[in-house]
């Protein structure tokens, strides 16, 4: 077979798979923009019927609907946003200072970190739960951001690229008269933005999305995350009403589609980057 219809075999695949992928969520559009009765009767209509956008202002508005909607969505981007900034700042300190700086015993505290990352969640979980009650935690933003932070995962992919980075930026930044410290903050990290941004997308898809902890450390309405209060509605007020339902996990997939769009240049380049040419 001639390379030619490699490529194309290649392609039609890619092609079928993001069909596969994409109709999913051209489902939960077209459902978002139909009435409840079409929403439920409608069998297999791909393009709503009668088109309307009174789920979205139902859902948004909380016309007859005692639910904080646009304050879940708060709750979760201000969580991912904050969380993810926490969790870039510290695993890029200590991934840098494990694979460049003299640190001591370094050679064991990476594989202390990476092993922690085959640890299950259900296995801390109760005893992070009962630490956070015992230190009054529990529903607040503390709560929602704080467990998140402490990922080996970043420490570990932020390390492989420290790792291979050129020594000789750092060394004719010293002979400039640059310590440690701006060496890390003007030469290190400018050159090591597609990974951090890669992490960065990473972190806030994990806070935003998470559903289990949210769930369990969170008691009010007004501390609820988008995610878990999809999950409410599902078996509350939205039981029946599949078109509202469509409406608001379509609000709750704009700030993650958003994220990505802004970064995904860095993310491609941060997946596929190895080391610095």
């Amino acid at each position: 077979m001639s390379k030619k219809g490699k490529s194309l075999i290649v392609v039609s695949i890619a092609v079928v798979v993001a069909i596969l992928f994409l109709m999913p969520l051209f489902w939960m559009l077209s459902t978002s923009f139909k009435t409840d009765t079409e929403a439920l009767t409608g069998g297999l209509n791909w393009i709503p019927q009668n088109f309307t956008i009174e789920n979205y202002t139902y859902t948004l508005l909380g016309e007859g609907l005692n639910v904080p909607v646009i304050r879940w969505m708060f709750n979760s981007i201000f969580a991912g946003l904050v969380g993810t900034l926490i969790i870039v700042s510290i695993d890029a300190m200590a991934a840098y200072g494990l694979a460049r700086l003299d640190v001591p015993f370094k050679k064991y505290l990476f594989p202390l970190f990476v092993s922690t990352l085959m640890i299950p969640f259900v296995i801390t979980f109760l005893p992070m739960y009962m630490q956070f009650s015992n230190l009054g935690l529990l529903n607040t933003y503390a709560a929602l951001i704080l467990p998140y932070t402490a990922n080996a995962f970043g420490v570990f992919l932020l390390y492989q690229f420290f790792k291979v980075f050129p020594k000789e930026l750092e060394e004719a930044a010293k002979l400039d008269g640059a310590n440690k410290w701006q060496i890390f903050i003007r030469i290190v990290v400018p050159s090591a933005r597609p990974i951090l941004w890669t992490l960065s997308i990473f972190s806030f898809m994990m806070i935003y999305n998470d559903f289990l902890w949210p769930l369990v450390a969170t008691s009010s309405p007004e501390m609820r995350t988008i995610a878990t209060g999809i999950a409410v509605m599902q078996q509350g007020s939205f039981v029946s009403s599949y078109g509202k339902l469509m409406a608001l996990t379509s609000i709750a997939t704009i700030p993650a589609v958003v994220v990505f769009i802004i970064g995904q240049r860095y993310f491609i380049k941060g997946v596929t980057q190895s080391g610095i040419k």
